[in-house]
This record gives C-alpha cells, structure tokens and sequence, in this order.
C-alpha cells in the first residue's frame, strides 16, 4: 500500500526530466491538476503498453487541464530514447535513487519489481485518487481521466 493516501498533500520532490532539467511537482500547484504514474521500467512490454496508452489519450488530459508525468529509476537519457522511440509527448522523470517512489510509497509489486501506481493530485497538491495495477495498464488511464473529470465538475 502507497504511504501517500488520499487526502493527503502530496510530497514534494524534484528530479531530472528527460533532457537533464530538474522538474518539481510543487512547480505545478495552483497551476495544473497532475497525473503521476510511477512505473517499473522503459521498453518493458507493460510499461510501453501503459506510456502508449496514454499517449493515445494524452489530448483528453489536457483538455481537462492535467499535466502527465511518468517516472522511473531508469536515467534521463534511458527516458529521452523511450519518449523518441515511442513519440511521448509527457515528461517522463529520472528517479534513480528511489527517492519520489519512496516519498510516495509507491515501491515493490509482486515482492520484487517496483510497483506500477498513477496518483492524481489536483492544483492544491492533494493526492484525489490513488490507483495500482500490475495487469491492467490502460485502466491506469480510465481511471486517471475519471477522477480528473470529477475534479473538473
């Protein structure tokens, strides 16, 4: 279970994007509701699925105002051939040490691989929706626009 549960302010943190500049989530308070979804790694089959399937749906969160951001342990340069490879249109995120996936708790599936979980934090940085799934990739981004549509209303 993430650390993070709903209601909660979200944690701060700040890390590399895909092109080396560092990004914080408080960049984004007052300003963008976020989509957060931490995954297990670039190029895998699920985590392609999932990166893909938001792609494909990357037009309706943004226009419900929603800034999407993956992260990873992988590094920004792993992450820059994932978003060229797959043409990504979102920033995906360099946690190398661990340190946003334990601030949000978002760690071990299955006893061993990092955990895939999409948080959804509105423009107040409160955690509104806190979704996991190891087998269901596209329903991370059901339920992401679901919540995001709540919060619209």
């Amino acid at each position: 279970m993430p650390k993070v549960k709903t209601g909660d302010k979200a944690p701060d943190f700040t890390l590399p994007n895909q092109d080396g500049v560092n990004v914080s989530l408080s960049d984004y308070k007052n300003q963008s509701n976020v989509v957060l979804f931490f995954y297990p790694k670039d190029f895998s089959p699920g985590c392609t699925t999932q990166a893909c399937t938001f792609r494909d749906r990357y037009e309706d969160f943004t226009d419900l105002g929603a800034v999407v951001m993956g992260i990873s342990s992988d590094s920004a340069e792993s992450h820059k051939k994932f978003l060229d490879a797959y043409k990504l249109p979102f920033t995906l995120l360099s946690d190398v040490q661990g340190q946003a996936r334990k601030l949000f708790g978002a760690t071990k599936a299955l006893g061993f691989l990092p955990g895939r979980f999409t948080f959804i934090i509105d423009k107040k940085s409160i955690v509104r929706h806190i979704f996991t799934s190891e087998i269901d990739m596209k329903k991370h981004v059901d339920e992401a626009l679901r919540v995001l549509r709540e919060i619209m209303q």
